[in-house]
């Protein structure tokens, strides 16, 4: 099963706005998603760039999103925690919640991937991508991404 994942901010292949980028206000963009079974109960996001110099490269981690929820508006706050109880892990900028692209040259494309899972991830907001999906394996019912490309001028 395919979950839908969207934006209004860019389409799937398209330029990111500056806005959602380190040569803007580097907030993370507004995303919605569908078809998520039922048995869903939880959600985990990832976002990384393949195409970095140094291998891919991090730039966010959520988990134990509720399953029932279908969207994260513009500006995620950077909290361990936030109020719906979804936790935020370590990016490879070092800190918790979204960094955005910020490519030292050329084009690159980011990488939303979305996750429903049939469980709640228990890992601490330190985690990192790979503990996410170890926790993660065996546990994905549907999944689903949005690409997003940018070049800084």
């Amino acid at each position: 099963m395919e979950i839908k994942l969207t934006s209004s901010a860019f389409e799937d292949g398209g330029m990111i706005p500056s806005k959602y980028t380190c040569d803007g206000d580097d907030v993370s963009p507004p995303l919605k998603w569908d078809n998520v079974p039922e048995e869903a109960r939880s959600i985990a996001l990832i976002c990384d760039d393949p195409d970095a110099p140094m291998g891919t490269w991090v730039h966010w981690v959520l988990f134990n999103l509720p399953a029932e929820a279908r969207e994260l508006s513009e500006n995620v706050p950077s909290d361990d925690t936030l109020a719906n109880g979804a936790r935020q892990g370590l990016t490879d900028f070092g800190r918790v919640g979204y960094g955005g692209p910020c490519p030292p040259g050329g084009t690159h494309r980011y990488f939303f991937k979305i996750y429903a899972l049939d469980v709640e991830i228990e890992l601490s907001s330190k985690a990192r991508k790979r503990d996410l999906l170890s926790a993660m394996e065996g546990h994905i019912l549907a999944q689903g991404q949005l690409v997003g490309k940018y070049k800084r001028r």
